[in-house]
């Protein structure tokens, strides 16, 4: 509850956390528009792709253009400014940084990016969660041993999420379930680059407004986002997911310690200790009032009738037993939040989420019949979405991971729901995440 006043203590001592940022596109945007309104932190430097593309982000989002003229990392560190560049290893090894915001939201990119800023002795805060959830323990395990900080980003939900967790299990309360909400119908989950704003209840006017990807959009649509969401917060808290995918059952906020109950007590788990994610909709597709659907959750249970009790005493909303309640935060402010990883890593040398096993996995799924020879799209795109599952049931069938779904020829027939294998398609095994992620599977195999 101090972070605040850790970073303000910062601006007295002339002593500001100096920040990386790695990709400027939508997310790592909201991110900017927040950096220069807290006290004690200098954005030093920025690399992206397209320089220019950068800068434009940063007029759009409210920096004035001398603020981010620094012709050099020299230059920035001197006078305060930014420094804007295509040259990521540049900013990695850059020896004045001691934090690296990842946003690229490209999951083979973001490994290469990851591993240099450990080899450069940096803090990372990992927005890319697609790069988590195929190989994060690995990631984490790799960060303790180049003695840095490793981290999920707040504001995106997983950290969210595990944050709700950490609060319940500080305060004592077993956790029965813990996840996200979603807008969700079975169908969705063959939704493509196409269809997605329909679905989704954007018009096209209002998705170019905002500079939104449809195929990162698509992949929140069609399922894939939250297997990949779920996947991180399973491997983080230890957390079971279920073991055929997510259920998506249709709960008002009201309604979710209802639903989030072992299915011996009337709701949907298999078993208490679960991810689940809760669908916005009924399944005949009308609206639920009072949804969930861009919020986190968290149900816990009174294990004593004292506990109980407190809950009817103090009107906490609970499920007809009185044992289950549900906290929850109905919204997330996306990139605007990232700030709180930062502050706490340099504050308190704390994740805001991080991995601790290799409890969950998410699989590459055919959105259709797939033929050899065709190339694989990854997430959001035309050819699959990613199935949540447990590491057990991936690793015994050699599931390909979606993270790692971009770009790869199939080379046999896979039909429409099959998961794939690695058997399926040619990989490109020179790959620093393939390496990982295979690194990753011989490691909790043995």
């Amino acid at each position: 509850m101090n972070l605040y006043s850790k970073l303000q203590q910062r601006a007295a001592d002339n002593h500001p956390i100096r920040v990386g940022l790695i990709g400027a596109g939508k997310f790592g945007s909201m991110y900017l528009a927040q950096a220069p309104r807290m006290p004690g932190v200098h954005l030093v430097a920025i690399a992206d792709l397209s320089p220019d593309a950068a800068r434009a982000n940063l007029a759009r989002v409210g920096w004035k253009a001398e603020q981010a003229q620094a012709a050099s990392a020299a230059q920035a560190l001197k006078n305060g400014t930014t420094w804007v560049t295509d040259d990521w290893r540049a900013v990695t090894s850059l020896p004045q940084l001691d934090i690296i915001v990842e946003c690229t939201g490209n999951p083979i990119a973001a490994v290469d990016h990851i591993l240099d800023a450990f080899a450069h002795g940096k803090h990372v805060v990992n927005v890319t969660v697609e790069a988590d959830a195929f190989c994060g323990p690995l990631l984490a395990r790799k960060a303790a041993q180049a003695a840095v900080v490793y981290s999920m980003a707040y504001g995106d939900q997983p950290a969210m999420i595990c944050d709700l967790v950490d609060w319940a299990r500080t305060c004592g309360f077993p956790v029965v379930a813990a996840g996200r909400g979603h807008k969700w119908l079975p169908h969705f989950a063959e939704s493509t680059p196409e269809t997605v704003w329909g679905y989704y209840g954007l018009t096209p006017e209002q998705a170019a407004r905002g500079g939104l990807n449809p195929k990162m959009f698509n992949s929140f649509l069609d399922g894939s986002k939250p297997s990949i969401e779920s996947t991180a917060v399973s491997n983080a808290t230890g957390l079971a997911v279920p073991s055929n995918g997510l259920l998506y059952p249709p709960a008002s906020v009201e309604d979710i310690p209802y639903v989030t109950r072992p299915r011996s007590e009337g709701g949907v788990l298999e078993k208490k200790g679960m991810v689940e994610v809760i669908s916005s909709l009924e399944t005949d597709g009308r609206k639920i009032p009072y949804d969930i659907r861009m919020g986190v959750w968290v149900t816990v249970e009174a294990e004593t009738e004292y506990i109980k009790n407190c809950f009817e005493e103090y009107n906490a909303h609970t499920d007809p037993s009185g044992r289950y309640f549900t906290l929850y935060k109905r919204w997330h402010l996306i990139g605007l939040e990232v700030g709180m990883s930062v502050a706490s890593i340099a504050g308190r040398n704390e994740p805001t989420g991080v991995a601790t096993g290799w409890n969950a996995d998410v699989v590459a799924t055919a959105k259709r019949d797939l033929q050899p020879g065709e190339m694989l799209d990854g997430e959001g795109g035309y050819t699959v979405w990613g199935k949540l599952l447990p590491a057990a049931t991936s690793q015994k069938m050699g599931g390909l991971p979606l993270g790692l779904a971009h770009q790869v020829k199939v080379v046999r027939p896979v039909k429409k729901g099959q998961s794939l294998c690695w058997d399926d398609v040619a990989m490109d095994t020179s790959t620093h995440a393939y390496q990982v992620r295979r690194e990753m599977e011989a490691m909790f195999k043995a």
